[in-house]
């Protein structure tokens, strides 16, 4: 089965594909599709941006009864941010087939319009788990009728510690229904939820994770807590990214960083939980659309992110472990394309590195920045204004190849 038409999917769906210059498969949706088509069990080992979205979009479409007028699909998802990605693709998939009704269902919505809209025969619903409850809760979704649940991201939805949540809105579901979970890792968390509520899944791992650490350049900059803002501040104006994603640990820190880094006349914003809803898809919006060209966020607000362009990934703090490593180099990279990544490392994060070399199964680079001097006073103030204006130029210059090569 080299095509979707092999597949059996219906042939609008085929040329909703095509329209979006979608050809081929990928490897999980060439080993997915077939599987869910025919009613069974998935479990579903993907890092995002492996087209594992469409693994499972696509299945639910074929079978959506237009007629019908409950949910009949139910996908869950970690974070607002995938979501509202989720829901986006789903639209365009079904452009032009305006009787199926989908809706996003996420915390920072009006939650009267939510339910305005699910009291008018929506099919495919996609949402957070605490909103979710919420409507459960409310008596304003009913999900006893639910033919597919699918669980995305399953591994950072019980690492954000929704296991509870998530078990509790599996509840509402009927035993019938056909149930897929995705996950970058198949921990034994992760298998065991699967035990207690799927029937018998196939295990589909995906060879995207290998892919991703061959095809992004990756390197180390090893320095100090003092000098990392300066060796951040050279890496960035050397490797002159289209657009870039700046790893921190905390809110805090994201904060911090990206005051440090406006100051310094970067274009820049900020991504956290503490951000409105309105104010966060502004900023994706803006990031999408290449208006600033570094985006600072913690681990769980740019999870899932799928932005075309993003050229260089930076972990300004040491990701916690090997998988968290992983998705976020995974931001550049993008459809095969290759991207680059650079991890700081102070004394304290040297323990860190073997962990994630053996992880990925390969030697990291180490590279040196010409002068990693800290922020402040011990620049020279008239070197740090040509530095900048150098920058600048060379960013505006990068900003417009990239755009060029998208």
């Amino acid at each position: 089965m080299k095509d979707f038409k092999g597949m059996g999917l219906d042939i609008s769906l085929v040329e909703s594909l095509e329209s979006q210059g979608i050809e081929s498969p990928t490897d999980i949706q060439k080993e997915t599709i077939p599987v869910m088509l025919k009613g069974q069990d998935v479990m579903a080992q993907a890092q995002t941006g492996t087209g594992k979205t469409f693994a499972f979009l696509l299945p639910i479409l074929e079978k959506v009864d237009t007629e019908a007028d409950h949910v009949q699909a139910l996908i869950v998802t970690p974070t607002r941010e995938l979501a509202l990605q989720i829901t986006t693709e789903l639209l365009k998939l079904v452009n032009g087939r305006s009787e199926v009704n989908v809706l996003a269902v996420y915390g920072g919505q009006d939650v009267e319009k939510q339910i305005s809209k699910l009291n008018k025969h929506v099919h495919i619903v996609v949402g957070t788990p605490g909103r979710l409850l919420d409507h459960i809760r409310r008596e304003t979704i009913d999900l006893s009728q639910t033919n597919f649940l699918i669980l995305d991201e399953a591994d950072q939805m019980l690492h954000i510690g929704f296991l509870k949540e998530v078990e509790d809105i599996i509840y509402e579901t009927p035993d019938s229904r056909q149930t897929a979970l995705f996950s970058a890792t198949l921990s034994s968390d992760i298998r065991s939820l699967a035990k207690r509520f799927m029937r018998s899944p196939i295990t589909i791992k995906g060879k995207e994770k290998g892919k991703t650490v061959e095809i992004v350049q990756q390197y180390m900059i090893e320095t100090t807590d003092r000098r990392k803002f300066g060796a951040l501040t050279e890496t960035l104006d050397e490797a002159r990214p289209f657009l870039g994603i700046i790893f921190c640990r905390t809110k805090r820190r994201v904060s911090k960083l990206y005051g440090d880094l406006k100051a310094k006349g970067y274009l820049v914003d900020e991504l956290h939980g503490d951000l409105s809803q309105a104010k966060r898809e502004s900023v994706i919006k803006k990031f999408r659309e290449a208006k600033i060209q570094f985006l600072v966020a913690t681990d769980v607000a740019a999870r899932g992110l799928d932005i075309e362009g993003i050229t260089h990934v930076f972990n300004y703090d040491v990701p916690h472990d090997v998988e968290s490593y992983i998705h976020r180099i995974g931001r550049t990279g993008r459809a095969g394309e290759g991207g680059t990544a650079y991890t700081f490392i102070a004394s304290k994060d040297k323990q860190a590195v073997p962990m994630i070399e053996k992880g990925i199964g390969k030697r990291i680079e180490r590279k040196s920045v010409e002068s990693a001097l800290p922020s402040g006073d011990d620049r020279d103030p008239a070197r740090g204004r040509e530095d900048r204006s150098r920058s600048h130029g060379r960013r505006k210059n990068s900003r417009s190849g990239g755009r060029n090569r998208r």
